[in-house]
């Protein structure tokens, strides 16, 4: 099993040199990938509701937003050589997926090949409203999104016809060093998400899960992987226990559940608090390196 980081990008604490040293200090402690997340704009009164706690809020104080996932990956990449670079999760339907194949391409190009590409329906319809992109629908949507991103990274002359997009025949280079793109990785919890990953993914990424509650998804996986003509080893499941507790047992138990990799919740408040946060997870890294 792999250990990942994940790292909420939030203002004004991700500084260029808190990031820069998460960076140098995940290549050296061998982090598998680094993750961030995405939401263009946040809300103080929004009506929707955060699946990731009770209570239903995202739990981001005001004032704070997000650093844009790509462009921050940008800058990871100019400080690390081999860890590599994930979305977890970029908001795909609400996006334009010809720009996104290009930026994701792009990345992939000046970091040789690093990227894995999460992505998720969304939650927040507020966001989609700012974005002036319909809520509804936005599973299809982010299908026919997947499949404009493939013409665009694999074939040498690109179109698309659907129902929520329309591509003439144009070329889009550079191509994504990996072959034959980016390894895509679903987010979510949902029967849809599951069979998104079954459908079109190179890896499923889950949130908030306990051990105990990751081999019953894991094995419906399976089933719709089988469904499709595929293994279970065709797909990555990557789980981040967000607040969940994590230790080194509690790892292992991931891994006999199904996990793949496991991307422990990073959030340090300065460049000071990084080396320490990292000293509270060695452990967990001398475990998962066992296993």
């Amino acid at each position: 099993m792999r250990i990942d980081l994940w790292v909420p990008t939030a203002n004004p604490f991700s500084t260029p040199e808190l990031l820069a040293l998460i960076a140098t200090e995940a290549e050296q402690r061998g982090i598998g990938t680094i993750w961030v997340g995405e939401h263009v704009v946040l809300f103080e009164e929004y009506a929707s509701s955060y699946p990731y706690a009770e209570d239903g809020r995202i739990p981001t104080p005001p004032g704070t937003g997000l650093l844009e996932p790509l462009t921050t990956l940008s800058f990871l990449a100019a400080h690390t050589t081999t860890v590599r670079l994930g979305t977890a999760m970029v908001l795909l339907p609400q996006r334009n997926p010809v720009y996104t194949a290009k930026e994701v391409s792009s990345l992939d190009w000046l970091s040789n090949g690093r990227v894995d590409f999460g992505v998720g329906v969304g939650w927040l319809e507020e966001e989609f409203k700012a974005v002036d992109v319909p809520w509804p629908h936005r599973g299809k949507r982010t299908d026919e999104y997947l499949e404009v991103l493939n013409t665009l990274w694999c074939d040498e002359t690109s179109s698309y016809e659907g129902e929520f997009y329309s591509l003439d025949p144009c070329s889009m280079f550079p191509k994504p060093v990996q072959h034959p793109h980016p390894p895509i990785h679903i987010g979510g919890e949902s029967d849809a998400a599951l069979a998104r990953a079954a459908r079109s993914g190179q890896g499923w990424h889950t949130f908030n899960r306990t051990p105990e509650q990751l081999a019953e998804p894991v094995g419906r996986l399976t089933g719709l992987l089988a469904d499709q003509g595929r293994r279970r080893e065709d797909v990555t499941v990557t789980v981040c226990p967000y607040f969940q507790p994590l230790d080194a047992d509690i790892a292992e138990r991931y891994a006999e559940a199904g996990a793949d990799a496991v991307a422990a919740l990073l959030l340090p408040f300065g460049a000071d608090e990084v080396r320490s946060a990292l000293d509270d997870l060695q452990p967990v890294f001398d475990r998962v390196a066992s296993l």
